[in-house]
Order: C-alpha cells, then structure tokens, then sequence
C-alpha cells in the first residue's frame, strides 16, 4: 500500500489533532453494512423493560445505547428501584408479549422504530432510534410511551 492510500492519521507527521480527533471518533455505518435491525428493536425492548422492573442490570445494554439514553435509562432504573423498595415490592421478571415491530429509514444508516408491548397490567409502545455507528446498531434515542 503506497502513502497516498494509507488513512492512517500516522502517515502525515504533520496531522493536526483535529484531523487525529476525526480519524479515532466514532464512524457513520451504511444502512446496507448493517443487519437486519428488527431482531435488536425486539431485544432491545425486553431488554429496557427488564431492567425497568430491575431483573437485569442496565450495564448489559450499555453496549446498544449511546451515553445519553444510556443515562437516562439507569436514572430510570434507580427511580423504579427506589419506588419498589418504598412500597416493599420484590423484584419480579416481567412478562411481556411483543405485539408489533413498526420501523423505517429515514436516512442511510438511520432507523426509527416503535415495538408495541403487552404486559401484564398495560400495554405500551416503545419508540427507538437506531444509528450505524462503527459497524453496528446503536440506539441514540429510546422513549418508552
């Protein structure tokens, strides 16, 4: 491989920290270098309300969001925890039926979907923004409605 081809930030001795910053920050993923996202959204979904009802812990989906709903999902949690704790509810694994998958592209490497979810008590719907980041899926948005 000739110089001219090489990405590497090492290849100009005279990169700016600007351009090194870039090189190293996270990269947009094609729509078409990625898999199917509907097995995620599903996965994704059991995965929130689990943690919500605190039968798993939020580290496990740390992998799949970004740092902000990541953030906002473990406040969540800790307010879930400390409302069960108040009324002495024991932690129980919820039981949830995924009803339906809904989801769509609004651009390459961007998909908006919304699960539909029965549980035990209520029914709820999900909505979740999926980005191509570094090869994979990651949620930069998650609202549970």
């Amino acid at each position: 491989m000739n110089a001219k081809n090489e990405r590497s930030p090492r290849s100009h001795p005279h990169a700016s920290a600007e351009a090194v910053s870039e090189f190293f920050a996270p990269q947009h993923t094609s729509t078409a270098a990625l898999p199917d996202p509907e097995p995620l959204l599903r996965n994704l979904t059991l995965g929130v309300l689990e943690v919500l009802a605190g039968a798993r812990e939020a580290d496990q989906l740390a992998r799949w969001l970004s740092e902000e709903p990541f953030r906002k999902l473990v406040v969540r949690a800790n307010l879930a925890a400390r409302a069960r704790s108040a009324r002495g509810t024991p932690v129980i694994r919820p039981a949830h039926a995924i009803l339906s998958v809904h989801h769509a592209s609004p651009a390459d490497g961007v998909v908006e979907g919304t699960v539909i979810v029965r549980g035990h008590a209520r029914t709820r719907a999900i909505a979740v923004r999926l980005e191509g980041i570094d090869g994979r899926w990651r949620a930069t948005s998650l609202a549970l409605l």
